[in-house]
């Protein structure tokens, strides 16, 4: 019987971070539940504030995952330093493959942008890079499920947004928790929220909201998907047939190490 997804509403107002949330209350295999305080994801920490920070340091938690690459840190800052948390940087791939498509997005003219990213293509290149993420990226998602059962909770995972690099390492976490798949989309699916939401500078100063096709030129790159999601899915379902080998088969995560997994992160 199909679980009705549930995504919890609660959450603190950040003003240096976006996209925080606790995963808790997410149900998951067995009638049981994502613990509260456990799993957290957001945006990247470098602009976190005095009161963010102290919040941050508040949660306990035990290792941030980071999962920005070396321009990306360069471009936004290192995550702030929280006393006793182990920063474990994952690098994955960007789903726009780099600075020099960000230096586009940021300076290039209309023209530019309407050949790179119109009539469809921005859509197309973040399905893509969500299906080449699965495939290519098994050692780190099978190093993250690892660490996360190897006592390193509560843990925070993200990237520059918290909706792409982190929302999938999320969501193969939450998948290896038994959540089923209409859930895990509910929670990803949360990115959307206009206060969550990253908003890239263009080179004039403005934001892309200054000009409608350039907002909508812009949009894929900065929505969370269903479409972009269900390409990680099939990717999975076409390669390992499912979630099942997926997990055994592609993340080589054995079923003591999933039953630890779960004892550390789920509740009844």
């Amino acid at each position: 019987m199909t679980q009705t997804p549930h995504v919890p509403s609660t959450e603190p107002e950040l003003a240096g971070v976006r996209n925080f949330r606790d995963l808790g209350g997410l149900p998951a295999a067995g009638g049981r539940s994502v613990r509260p305080g456990v799993l957290f994801r957001s945006g990247h920490l470098a602009h976190a504030t005095e009161a963010d920070t102290a919040f941050l340091a508040s949660l306990g938690l035990h290792t941030v995952f980071d999962f920005r690459n070396a321009a990306d840190i360069a471009l936004e800052g290192p995550d702030v330093t929280l006393p006793g948390v182990r920063n474990l940087n994952i690098p994955l791939s960007d789903p726009a493959d780099g600075s020099e498509f960000w230096r586009m997005v940021r300076d290039g003219d209309l023209d530019i942008l309407r050949s790179v990213l119109g009539e469809g293509r921005a859509a197309g290149r973040m399905a893509a890079s969500y299906r080449t993420m699965i495939a290519t990226r098994t050692a780190e998602h099978s190093r993250v499920l690892h660490t996360l059962a190897d006592e390193s909770v509560p843990a925070l995972m993200h990237c520059a947004a918290g909706k792409d690099r982190a929302g999938l390492s999320i969501a193969v976490t939450l998948l290896a928790l038994g959540v089923e798949r209409e859930a895990v989309e509910a929670d990803y699916l949360e990115s959307n929220a206009p206060h969550r939401r990253y908003r890239v500078r263009r080179g004039d100063g403005t934001d892309g909201s200054a000009s409608p096709e350039v907002l909508e030129l812009l949009s894929p790159l900065f929505e969370a998907r269903s479409m972009y999601l269900a390409a990680a899915f099939a990717a999975i379902d076409e390669r390992w047939g499912g979630t099942e080998r997926y997990l055994s088969e592609g993340l080589g995560l054995a079923h003591h190490t999933r039953d630890r997994l779960r004892e550390r992160l789920l509740g009844d």
